[in-house]
């Protein structure tokens, strides 16, 4: 059961909704039966920046790995 977005072409309301096989969901703002799937991009949380991802490149590991004792990743600013 996947999470899809959808934009209303009657209000412009983008929202998400939990849909079964091609079921397409009504606006919940307005009703409009008149929506459209959007593209998903991959995202992750504010804040939350796991080995240290930037853009479209994930940092090789450092050799010798093991990092400072702050982070034990090699991926902090102490690791240089």
């Amino acid at each position: 059961m996947p999470i899809y977005e959808f934009r209303c072409e009657s209000c412009g309301e983008d929202f998400e909704e939990l849909v079964f096989g091609g079921a397409t969901p009504p606006c919940p703002k307005c009703a409009s039966e008149k929506v459209h799937k959007l593209m998903s991009a991959c995202r992750h949380s504010a804040g939350h920046n796991p080995g240290g991802y930037q853009g479209n490149t994930i940092p090789a590991p450092r050799a010798g790995g093991g990092g400072c004792a702050g982070c034990s990743g090699g991926s902090c600013s102490t690791c240089k």
